[in-house]
Order: structure tokens, then sequence, then C-alpha cells
């Protein structure tokens, strides 16, 4: 299912939008982290904290590459 349409094409919203994706995603991940091992289920936590710290690593990236570009239209 494709995602609605805009009537502005706008890059940055784009960034900001996957921005926020990875930084909730990320945050999510961490209580299925925690569910994981209150279960006693190591391999699991451990697999959750390796998409958590990708989507951290990719918010981290998405962050900078948005200061830079806010400072470049100033």
């Amino acid at each position: 299912m494709a995602a609605p349409s805009t009537a502005v094409k706008d890059k940055n919203y784009d960034l900001i939008s996957a921005l926020q994706a990875s930084l909730h995603y990320a945050w999510q991940v961490e209580t299925w982290a925690q569910d994981a091992e209150q279960q006693g289920d190591s391999e699991l936590a451990e697999w959750f904290r390796k998409i958590q710290h990708n989507n951290q690593k990719a918010a981290d990236q998405g962050k900078e590459m948005l200061m830079r570009r806010l400072a470049e239209d100033t």
C-alpha cells in the first residue's frame, strides 16, 4: 500500500520523517529487548539491541544531515 501523495514534495520533510521513524523505532525496540530479557531470551534481546543500534546510528546520521542542511539554508 503506497503512502498518500502530498501536494508538496519536500526532501527535508522526508528526511525529518525518516529521522523521527528511526528514533521512534530505536525507542520501541528497547521495550521489546527488555521484554525478551525478562522472559530469559538473551538471544532475542541481543537481536533487538542490534536493530536498536542500527536505528540509532541512522538517526544520528539523519540529525547531522538535517543540521547541515538547515545551516546551509540560513
